[in-house]
């Protein structure tokens, strides 16, 4: 009987080893390492015909160019006001992009450069601004150390624009060819004129399995 029992026993506990030996083992192997890439340069890894960081670092900074250079918006003797935001710039196109990077770029990357040739409206800080103002108003707050106006200041020029593209797609091979035009124009918000307009466009072709987020 005991005999019985130890073999019953030598017998479970080789097909408990052979279970064990047999198992999966969990894969802890590093993942990749990240790398920082240069913002104004195309990736080496991933890219596909969407409108990524190099198309934007380019075209705002060549607006910004274009901007200063143009004697009727940089060139006053009294600074005009402008806002550049998105309130006014759309996406037609078959690109995913978030606007306000491109107009957020525009406007920090002008306002650098421009060095108090132009002022700055943030329209889109206005609640923010009234919130402040009630504030002083009320006595809440003191009256800082800026002068009091009766009103926020009103913008002279407003961007608008727009991003359009045209694709292609190859029956045979699937490639994707995607054309972009982004158009940028200040707009003078009094008479309704543009004194200033500017054009951006690229056209990329790829396999394109890249998804934008």
């Amino acid at each position: 009987m005991k005999s019985s029992l130890s073999l019953m026993g030598a017998a479970g506990l080789a097909v408990l080893l052979s279970g064990c030996a047999t198992s999966p083992t969990l894969d802890n192997t590093a993942g990749r390492k990240t790398m920082y890439q240069d913002v104004a340069a195309p990736s080496a890894t991933v890219a596909g015909v969407g409108i990524e960081s190099q198309d934007i670092a380019s075209m705002t900074d060549k607006m910004v160019r274009d901007i200063l250079s143009n004697p009727d918006i940089s060139g006053r003797a009294t600074p005009p006001r402008i806002v550049v935001d998105s309130a006014y710039f759309s996406n037609d196109s078959s690109s995913r992009i978030n606007k306000n990077m491109i107009t957020d770029r525009l406007r920090i990357e002008l306002n650098r450069a421009a060095r108090g040739r132009l002022v700055f409206i943030a329209q889109h800080y206005g609640d923010m601004v009234d919130k402040a103002r009630e504030a002083k108003r009320s006595g809440q707050t003191d009256g800082g150390t800026i002068r009091a106006t009766k009103a926020q200041g009103a913008p002279d020029y407003r961007l608008g624009g727009r991003i359009t593209s045209s694709d292609a797609v190859s029956a045979s091979n699937g490639n994707v060819s995607r054309y972009h035009m982004i158009t940028f124009e200040l707009v003078e918000l009094e008479l309704g004129s543009i004194p200033w307009s500017g054009i951006y466009e690229f056209k990329k072709e790829a396999k394109d399995d890249v998804l934008y987020r």
